[in-house]
């Protein structure tokens, strides 16, 4: 599982940085969190695949995190998209989504489904792969962050060995879920001749906008990787309280309450052209901290 920055600026575009908006990859399959201003031009230059995007997840009502949703939907339909495309947010989206499309009397080439979050959390999405839950932070309006855990493929196969062993390649799927193989001549090919353990599963936890609480924290606990926002460095903490936003060292201190091994901070004011005082004083509370860069990818 990996994380691509598109966006990771607060409500204005600033020094080259802008909205909120990111890509996990899960097993190459991509799912997008929040779609800021500038989303489709962001992917383009990141070299992101829209092919690959089937999910999308809007946190909450403010511009800065949807903004570019509708237009994005509508390039893919000029680019002949035809998979189907599933978009999670709050209920009203789904009508200026609508109303928008409507207005310009535009017809999707594609199936296009809408799921409005719910009040509190639940599962959204699960397929054989990734399941994304989603669960309340606390801002100025209803906001949601969301937890994909990725989800194992089994054991590893080691096709030279496999060929070795003259094991068919119908029997690689069982092979997967750890059976022995028989061969014709009565000889048993234990398993971990074969294979080797498959990749753990991943959480990743993407926070949202909130001020600092810990009432989303049995949510992230134990995470590969939470991506928290720093909207403000510390000596701000005042006004982060009065906005439900939060500080480098807020995000520090629950990233290490709740056992998470990595933490991304981003969601910069745009009072802030130089980030590397985020990432000095998240480190004092949390050494394994990341402020992200536009472009950048992170293993979670």
């Amino acid at each position: 599982m990996k994380v691509t920055i598109l966006g990771n600026n607060s409500a204005l575009p600033a020094f080259g940085r802008n909205p909120t908006s990111q890509i996990v990859s899960v097993y190459g399959e991509y799912l997008l969190m929040d779609c800021g201003e500038a989303t489709q031009i962001q992917m383009q230059r990141h070299g992101i695949r829209w092919r690959k995007l089937e999910h999308i997840f809007i946190s909450h009502m403010h511009g800065d995190h949807y903004f570019g949703l509708v237009g994005l939907i509508n390039s893919m339909s000029l680019l002949g998209r035809v998979a189907p495309l599933h978009v999670y947010g709050p209920a009203p989206l789904q009508g200026i989504i609508q109303t928008t499309l409507d207005l310009a009397d535009t017809e999707l080439s594609y199936p296009f489904f809408f799921y409005p979050l719910p009040e509190g959390s639940d599962v959204l999405v699960e397929t054989d792969t990734f399941k994304v839950t989603c669960f309340p932070t606390e801002h100025r309006i209803p906001c949601h962050g969301f937890l994909v855990e990725s989800k194992t493929r089994g054991r590893k196969i080691l096709p030279a060995q496999c060929r070795d062993k003259e094991i068919p390649r119908y029997f690689y799927d069982k092979l997967k879920k750890g059976e022995d193989y028989v061969r014709k001549d009565g000889k048993v090919v234990k398993n971990e001749e074969v294979t080797t353990e498959g990749p753990r599963p991943k959480k990743y936890a993407f926070c949202a906008d909130t001020l600092s609480t810990d009432s989303f924290i049995e949510y992230i606990r134990g995470a590969d990787t939470i991506y928290h926002e720093s909207t403000y460095l510390h000596a701000e903490v005042e006004k982060a309280t009065v906005r439900y936003h939060s500080t480098s060292v807020q995000a520090a201190e629950l990233a290490k309450k709740a056992g998470v091994t990595q933490l991304l901070l981003g969601h910069y004011s745009s009072k802030y052209r130089d980030v590397v005082p985020f990432r000095q004083e998240a480190r004092a509370i949390f050494p394994n901290t990341q402020t992200t860069v536009e472009g950048m990818t992170y293993d979670v």
